[in-house]
């Protein structure tokens, strides 16, 4: 309780200090009147301080208090917002968008060269998460549960583990019970079932653009037509575009968001726009799949609410993953299927079967402790501490006209490029020079986005890491020569 009251009371400050309303150089009330206000003990408001203190926001003067810092800011605009007329034209659906061919020449590129500087994966270093925790919660569960390995498992997965996640859902809003989750291979195989259940080929699936070229991958595998939506890079997708689409295009049978960090903007939906969504999409009987796999990675600890916490009509089917959060190489995930449940869980039975326990039994174990809470928060304040370092080395060394997303969470960063120099270029030329980067081109099938790079924050930020973004801004500049 009290980890709980000292993020709440820093969360308090640390948003007065970033909207202004506490400005560099204000003092902070004293510690003594920080628990009168908030009814804290010594320690919590001692420890809310410091945390901020730690964050770079504040600086403690000996006999005098805390202080506000200048926070620091990256020199570049934020990146571009869609023009206010791109809800009216978004593109028809496409029956064949060539992402597969695109992704393909992306990995046997890779392949090709040895990597020094892998700056593409959207997921943190190994060292950021609780191997030797997660170790000996599998050796527990096989002492505890010799039989796990030669006995079949639920259809619907682990009852423990189902049960961990249906009380961990209540912080994002939602009130699942464990009967209600079913356990796939990832958030990939969620998303796969979902459109399976809701759309048959030639259905069109309205989707963020850019987004993750992950989905477009599994929408052209189905059979299926994209349509791409205005998104912002501040507020997320366009809920008016959408609603324009829904009235131009009377095939859309779902639409597939990540409402909080999205990949590859970073952006979060605010909540009202959440709950306009999911009106607009239960109005017109459209499925809306959300993807919540970077919900957990907030800054400033407080949960971020699913767009399935407005869901009253089980037409929301929320998807979600450990693979950001704790265990990239589990491939545990899992999903709530609303009205589709039924549907789903025949679909699950016939691609792939139920999930192996003994994972589930592992994962149950630490996410059922306040291990995995501790675990968030130290992840938080290294994803945090490298994305500001790897911004900040963006400002310094790209060519002037260079544009920055700045999340307020997650490990990626959307950079757009000036005079719309080509990523498809900057990528081949990095690439031979060791250097990995994800380019815009793949985020998309309108090819809008090809001036643009998604940089992964996950790796800690380090003298190898600033190397390579400053010969990666030296590659950028040389083309707009």
């Amino acid at each position: 309780m009290e980890d709980l009251l000292y993020l709440r009371v820093a969360g308090h400050y640390r948003r007065a200090i970033r909207s202004g309303v506490l400005a560099p150089g204000e003092r902070l009330p004293s510690v003594r009147a920080l628990m009168r206000l908030h009814q804290v003990s010594l320690s919590t408001a001692l420890q809310a301080c410091r945390s901020l203190e730690d964050e770079g926001l504040l600086e403690a003067r000996p006999r005098s208090g805390y202080f506000v810092l200048k926070p620091r800011r990256v020199a570049l605009q934020a990146v571009s917002e869609p023009e206010p007329g791109a809800a009216a034209m978004a593109p028809d659906p496409a029956p064949y968008s060539g992402i597969h061919d695109r992704v393909s020449d992306f990995v046997a590129k890779c392949e090709r060269y040895p990597v020094v500087t892998n700056l593409a994966l959207a997921f943190g270093a190994p060292e950021a998460y609780p191997q030797e925790a997660l170790k000996n919660a599998a050796l527990r569960a096989l002492r505890r549960h010799p039989e796990v390995l030669v006995s079949p498992v639920p259809p619907q997965g682990d009852p423990g583990f189902r049960a961990v996640l249906a009380r961990r859902a209540m912080a994002a809003g939602m009130s699942p019970t464990a009967d209600e989750i079913l356990v796939t291979h990832g958030c990939t195989e969620a998303i796969n079932l979902a459109l399976r259940a809701v759309a048959q080929p030639g259905d069109v699936i309205a989707v963020e653009s850019p987004t993750y070229f992950g989905l477009l991958q599994v929408i052209e595998s189905l059979g299926l037509r994209t349509l791409e939506i205005p998104t912002s890079p501040s507020r997320g997708m366009s809920v008016e575009a959408l609603e324009l689409a829904f009235q131009t295009h009377a095939r859309i049978k779902a639409v597939v968001v990540v409402p909080n960090f999205q990949n590859p903007l970073g952006c979060v939906m605010p909540d009202a726009e959440k709950a306009r969504l999911v009106a607009l999409c239960e109005g017109h009987q459209v499925a809306l799949v959300e993807d919540d796999i970077y919900g957990a990675l907030s800054d400033d600890d407080l949960p971020l609410k699913s767009c399935k916490a407005w869901d009253r009509s089980g037409n929301v089917i929320h998807c979600g993953s450990l693979h950001k959060t704790l265990a990239p190489g589990m491939r545990v995930g899992w999903m709530i299927g609303g009205r589709w449940q039924a549907r789903i869980r025949m679909l699950k039975h016939a691609q792939s079967r139920p999930n192996d326990a003994l994972a589930q039994i592992a994962i149950a174990e630490f996410m059922g402790s306040s291990a995995y809470d501790r675990h968030l928060v130290r992840l938080r304040r290294q994803l945090k501490a490298q994305r500001e370092r790897t911004a900040e080395a963006i400002a310094a060394h790209f060519p002037a006209g260079t544009r920055l997303n700045m999340p307020t969470g997650g490990m990626l960063l959307w950079v757009e490029m000036p005079g719309r120099r080509s990523s498809s270029e900057v990528f081949n030329t990095a690439l031979q020079e060791g250097i990995r980067v994800a380019p815009g081109m793949m985020f998309s099938n309108a090819g809008r986005f090809d001036h643009c790079l998604r940089i992964s924050c996950g790796a800690p930020f380090s003298e190898r890491i600033e190397t390579a973004l400053t010969r990666l801004a030296q590659i950028v500049a040389a083309g707009l020569d």
